[in-house]
């Protein structure tokens, strides 16, 4: 009788405090709605899908990549007066959510139109370049460019962001995130850079 009670006592606390979490998720959730559509929503989409070539689409993108950017550019470690305008008055909760609302939504490759760049694009993304050094993109970010909670998911990325992106790790102007980047980088022409950045826009 009194291991049932007990039993029965600890399946009551375990199903209150998976309530209390369910709400606090949905709480964040909210809150991270309501941030996007005051802040991030001009830039980056309601639903994180950018239209604009010059601003990353966030949609499916890991929540603690998203998460770990915000605070960067919040200390200044990732550089943009913009962004950390943005996320100065943000706390980790709510950069969190912020992740978590955007790894939530969906988006599509695009179809490609040059088909002999998007080859090379193709080959430098799963092959590297034997000849300069250079690794394969999907080494670390997949065969499919869906990447991991600790490196980005590339997997439908603006191509003009991508190759922003590239330069800016060649030039060392990024530092905030894996220092390989600045090697593989610098290992890219501008050709590959192009055809690669072409390439990763048209996954899903």
């Amino acid at each position: 009788m009194k291991r049932s009670a007990i039993r029965l006592g600890g399946i009551l606390v375990l199903s209150m405090l998976a309530g209390l979490v369910h709400a606090q998720a949905s709480g964040d959730l909210a809150r991270a709605g309501e941030i996007v559509a005051a802040r991030c929503s001009l830039c980056h989409g309601a639903d994180g899908a950018s239209a604009s070539p010059v601003f990353p689409r966030l949609a499916g993108q890991h929540s603690e990549y998203i998460a770990k950017q915000l605070g960067d550019f919040k200390s200044g470690k990732r550089k943009s007066e913009t962004m950390k305008a943005q996320a100065d008055e943000l706390t980790p909760q709510e950069m969190q959510a912020l992740g978590a609302f955007f790894e939530k939504k969906t988006v599509s490759g695009r179809p490609g139109r040059d088909l002999e760049l998007l080859a090379v694009g193709k080959y430098v993304f799963n092959r590297g370049n034997s000849f300069s050094g250079l690794p394969a993109c999907a080494s670390c970010h997949g065969a499919k460019g869906y990447g991991t909670p600790l490196l980005p998911r590339l997997a439908g990325q603006h191509p003009r962001y991508i190759e922003d992106q590239l330069k800016q790790f060649n030039k060392r102007e990024r530092t905030n995130d894996n220092a390989v980047m600045h090697t593989v980088a610098s290992k890219l022409s501008e050709l590959e850079a192009h055809a690669v950045a072409e390439y990763i826009a048209t996954l899903d």
